[in-house]
């Protein structure tokens, strides 16, 4: 059997399970047939200071079995943003590096409050932390989170078959990142899907909760504890 993470640097901490595993030119995306979106999107983050524009060409992803895929049309007057798990920003090496993360495999329904306003904050907060001297690369995993407590709303064309797209109640991202000297640090958020003014490390949680809540895990090629590497006291980024 091969040993996918031995393969893609992107995994070289682990990657979780899914339906469908689709490995892009810079970053790994699970897909769950269930929810019709992403189930975890898996990126080093490439930030680059050179001037490549946002593409914003939003397509289908038609590596994806058509009953399982979202189009278009599911967003249209939904009132909801086409979010980014893969941040455009932090894939601005090359064109096609940026114009990967506009395939709707990458998009999750998400609140324009939330989208344009904590989760960009979060995605400028890791590319800020990625940009300091000492911290040599910078994984990050995101995805949606349901609550099945709690309302689940939905949009789509609601057509024949009933299929519309299920919208998460709230969105998760972990953060490992490796200094010069090989210590690992991690660092893991929960944000509900809606307008949210706290401040970003109120929404910091345990790996663990994260794990519980998505249903998947996370980091499992590292082999010691790792809420060791969580609760940093020497690096204030949030």
């Amino acid at each position: 059997m091969i040993d996918i993470p031995n393969i893609r640097s992107e995994a070289r901490y682990g990657m979780p399970v899914a339906d469908q595993i689709l490995f892009n030119r810079h970053y790994i995306l699970g897909y769950s047939y269930y929810f019709r979106q992403a189930k975890w999107a898996l990126e080093i983050v490439d930030q680059k200071t050179i001037d490549i524009q946002r593409t914003d060409n939003f397509r289908p992803d038609y590596r994806i079995p058509e009953i399982f895929r979202t189009d278009l049309v599911e967003y249209k007057n939904s009132g909801y943003d086409r979010g980014h798990l893969v941040a455009s920003a932090n894939q601005n090496d090359t064109v096609i590096q940026n114009s990967e993360t506009f395939l709707l495999s990458n998009m999750t329904p998400q609140d324009p409050k939330f989208n344009r306003n904590i989760w960009k904050k979060l995605e400028l907060a890791i590319r800020e932390l990625d940009a300091q001297k000492d911290i040599y690369e910078t994984y990050v995993i995101s995805g949606p989170i349901f609550d099945f407590d709690t309302p689940v709303s939905r949009i789509g064309t609601n057509d024949s078959n009933g299929v519309t797209l299920p919208v998460p109640n709230a969105y998760f991202k972990s953060v490992l990142t490796e200094d010069k000297k090989g210590r690992l640090h991690m660092w893991s958020f929960i944000i509900p899907n809606k307008k949210a003014t706290n401040p970003l490390e109120s929404f910091q949680v345990p790996t663990t909760v994260v794990e519980k809540m998505a249903g998947i895990f996370l980091w499992n090629q590292l082999l010691g504890k790792k809420i060791t590497l969580e609760k940093n006291k020497t690096r204030k980024i949030w």
